[in-house]
């Protein structure tokens, strides 16, 4: 009886040691299962690999084009800004139909007695197509046998003169007449350069001056174009 008795609590002992290697076997392999388990909680497939808190690609790659179409905008205005500014030159441009200078080569250059005495008014016509405008004085040169003499300008104030094609107006010369009984001095040619242009024009004429000494020349001046219409 003893002998089975001790038997039995032999068995009864290699048991519960068995029973207690396999638990700490299941609580080692519980650790492991719950790190696998965490990992792959970290990595799933719904957060595409991105951990929890981070922004994910999707909100990153929206924001690069955000501020791609901002710089694209931008242009955009900048281009606005160039088409406006050449408006404004075109404007510009559009003015001056309504008359760019007048060239020499589309005037028609005549003559005729001022109102008084001593006066001589140089006519000039618009032969060109379009309009065109004048500003200024005449440089005016007279030929004579002795030489050259330069009109000086008056002190009449400048008018902007618009012709019309086949308009017409005027410029006065004004010169002390030969009241001395000599000779004096007789002008044949007048060279006239219209205001802002370097082209002149040669018309003949028949302008008697006193001989004078005087350092300031003969007194000849010129008033600017379309003065006192």
């Amino acid at each position: 009886m003893n002998v089975k008795k001790m038997s039995a609590l032999a068995l009864v002992a290699v048991a519960a040691s068995f029973s207690l290697t396999a638990c700490g076997g299941s609580d080692s392999g519980g650790s492991d299962s719950g790190g696998s388990a965490g990992a792959a909680a970290g990595a799933s497939p719904g957060d595409g690999g991105t951990p929890l808190g981070a922004p994910s690609d999707g909100s990153g790659s929206a924001s690069a084009p955000a501020s791609g179409s901002g710089g694209s905008a931008s242009g955009s205005n900048a281009a606005a800004g160039s088409g406006k500014d050449t408006g404004s030159g075109t404007g510009g441009g559009t003015g001056s139909t309504s008359g760019s200078a007048c060239k020499t080569a589309n005037l028609a250059f005549t003559t005729s007695g001022g109102m008084a005495e001593g006066e001589l008014l140089v006519n000039l016509k618009n032969t060109g197509a379009t309009a065109c405008a004048m500003h200024g004085f005449p440089g005016v040169d007279l030929k004579s046998q002795y030489g050259t003499e330069h009109a000086t300008r008056s002190a009449m104030s400048v008018p902007t003169v618009k012709l019309a094609a086949g308009q017409e107006t005027h410029f006065t010369l004004h010169y002390p007449p030969n009241h001395t009984g000599g000779s004096g001095v007789t002008f044949t040619k007048l060279i006239i350069t219209p205001p802002n242009e370097t082209h002149s024009h040669t018309v003949p004429t028949g302008i008697n001056i006193p001989v004078s000494d005087s350092s300031s020349g003969p007194g000849i001046t010129v008033d600017p174009v379309g003065a006192g219409k």
